[in-house]
């Protein structure tokens, strides 16, 4: 075939575009296990620590299968939906995706053991100011203290809102209660010098007032999802 003919070039072309397009297939499906590994993994780590536990890549999986004995989905009523529990990466709980969180009926729960005590970490999803935020929120087993929290975002601007991350405004959350007198209060976010008589707070961020303002919003929406759930947990420590 001559190599100056317009119809070599058009089937060298096609050709090249088929091996480049297949190539490429095959490094996708190659790296997809890796991906979903990572994903896995930063998953652990984020729910770790909400447990008070920064933990390395290689040690995330093995140090979340020793402290989360149990995950399970709960309904609006608080109740665990049937056949939803299990602690692996496939368990109904851990696959859930925290984006559909506000419009679904089902919520997800991991119950974990931290120096012989239980506790129970629950996901949460909110917007701030330039995309999503998300995180996971443990509970001492009254159901009502917080233990520890951990906060994740999508652009927050760093060295303001994206400061939701730093173990300094995380640690501000721990011992705060969701409940006053019985009622749901959640847990206000405030400017730093202002307070709110009517619940537990904290400082928001310096500069990021409406970062601040919307993990306060995910806080009293997110949890509040989980109400039912939590108030039984509370009546059996009565």
């Amino acid at each position: 075939m001559n190599k100056n003919n317009n119809t070599y070039v058009i089937i060298y072309a096609a050709v090249m575009v088929v091996l480049v397009a297949v190539g490429l297939a095959l490094a996708s499906s190659a790296l997809k296990e890796r991906q979903t590994d990572n994903e896995n993994i930063d998953q652990m780590r984020q729910i770790l620590r909400s447990l008070k536990m920064d933990v390395t890549g290689e040690d995330a999986m093995k140090t979340y299968f020793e402290v989360v004995t149990n995950s399970y989905l709960v309904d609006k009523n608080g109740e665990v939906v049937p056949g939803s529990e299990g602690t692996g990466v496939t368990a109904p709980a851990f696959a859930y995706n925290l984006s559909e969180l506000k419009n679904s009926d089902t919520f997800p729960v991991y119950e974990a053991t931290v120096d012989g005590a239980k506790k129970y970490v629950l996901g949460m999803r909110g917007q701030g100011l330039w995309g999503p935020i998300w995180g996971y929120m443990a509970l001492n087993d009254d159901g009502n203290t917080v233990y520890g929290v951990d906060f994740s975002h999508e652009g927050e601007t760093p060295g303001l809102g994206a400061e939701i991350v730093t173990p300094a405004f995380r640690e501000r959350f721990e011992g705060k209660e969701f409940y006053k007198d019985g009622s749901f209060k959640s847990i206000g976010v405030v400017k730093r010098g202002q307070t709110d008589a009517s619940r537990d707070y904290v400082d928001g961020i310096s500069g990021g007032t409406l970062t601040s303002n919307g993990v306060q919003a995910m806080l009293s929406q997110s949890i509040g999802f989980y109400d039912p759930f939590l108030r039984k947990l509370q009546s059996g420590n009565e």
